[in-house]
């Protein structure tokens, strides 16, 4: 264990040193937080704030790296960086989850587990380290956290279900449907919704997911190969 105050070891993990802490400290207040304690809404200034931030400075860092990248495809590499689950994940793996502080309600459901939550919890601390320190930090932190996928072209690759929609109306000139067939109702299950997917009337692939949307990826990938054989993609 450690004797530094809970601010300072997230300072260490963020390497920077706020000059005004009460920036950290909102955004690392949930709105049902705030609101229990004195009628506010927490870090929600800051995430909206966090999320412009976020996304100029993603774009920078990518229009300086790849140089020979048309606007398409700076447009799905920034879109793949800064979706939920993404900033999610980096909110987990600076340890943010440990420093949120939450309302009864979100204590209760697990917000500290809810991809929203973090995602928006991610943005809000980029948000305080804009107003704090400028782009200098931001930049710092957001090259940190996404390393090499900055340089790399593996998130230029479609998600499967905006692949699948793509190839079923080039090759049949139908869009897909999805039909929810099961919600366990279990909140945070990986497989809490199954999706079938249809091509006109046929089952084409089925798939299970944390969310609605999930499954319906889920189901595309599953569906996909097939498709892309008769297609002769």
């Amino acid at each position: 264990m450690t004797d530094q105050p809970p601010d300072r070891e997230l300072e260490e993990k963020l390497e920077y040193r706020f000059e005004d802490p009460k920036l950290l400290a909102t955004a690392l207040t949930h709105a049902s937080a705030a609101f229990e304690r004195d009628g506010t809404r927490g870090n929600e200034r800051l995430e909206f704030l966090g999320d412009a931030v976020l996304g100029l400075v993603v774009a920078e860092l990518l229009y300086a790296r790849h140089p020979d990248w048309r606007e398409g495809e700076l447009t799905r590499a920034r879109a793949a960086l800064v979706n939920g689950r993404v900033l999610a994940d980096q909110a987990s793996a600076l340890g943010l989850p440990a420093y949120l502080v939450l309302g009864r309600t979100e204590r209760k459901s697990q917000g500290h587990r809810k991809t929203r939550v973090l995602a928006n919890l991610f943005e809000a601390v980029i948000g305080a380290l804009y107003l704090d320190g400028g782009f200098g930090p931001v930049r710092a932190l957001v090259e940190r956290c996404f390393g090499e996928t900055l340089a790399g072209e593996a998130m230029l690759q479609r998600d499967p279900k905006t692949r699948f929609q793509e190839l079923a109306h080039a090759s049949l000139q139908v869009t897909p449907r999805y039909e929810l067939l099961r919600d366990s109702g279990v909140e945070n299950a990986e497989d809490r919704f199954t999706v079938l997917v249809r091509i006109g009337d046929e089952p084409w692939g089925e798939g299970s997911g944390r969310t609605k949307q999930a499954a319906e990826r889920a189901a595309a990938a599953a569906a996909l190969p097939r498709l892309e054989r008769e297609a002769g993609d």
